[in-house]
């Protein structure tokens, strides 16, 4: 795997991390969670600063922001009991497919 990648699915994985446990903190009430939302966002942004090297700043946020929902709603469904109706799947998937078309067609991907 290219090294840009790598740095990119690092800070949506971080990102992830974080936001689920912004749901979990209760509204930063509890400690624990608390400092994983800290840790998971600032090793997010650390993450995509390291993306950028390679990558332009309009790509490389559309990706991780793509990849970042579809990630945070699947640890909704997986952690959290959560349920996506039919729109929401049909709306991920379209995310999906655009993260594909970008990486599959666009020239801008590395620089």
């Amino acid at each position: 795997m290219p090294t840009h990648y790598f740095y990119l699915i690092a800070s949506v994985l971080a990102e992830a991390i974080g936001y689920s446990a912004l749901n979990a903190s209760a509204q930063f009430t509890r400690l624990w969670p608390s400092l994983i939302v800290i840790a998971g966002l600032g090793g997010s942004f650390y993450f995509l600063t390291l993306a950028l090297k390679y990558m332009p700043l309009g790509i490389t946020y559309a990706l991780a922001s793509g990849l970042g929902i579809i990630f945070v709603a699947g640890a909704g469904v997986l952690v959290f009991g959560q349920k996506l109706d039919g729109p929401a799947i049909v709306g991920l998937a379209l995310i999906g497919a655009g993260i594909v078309v970008i990486n599959a067609l666009s020239d801008m991907t590395l620089h």
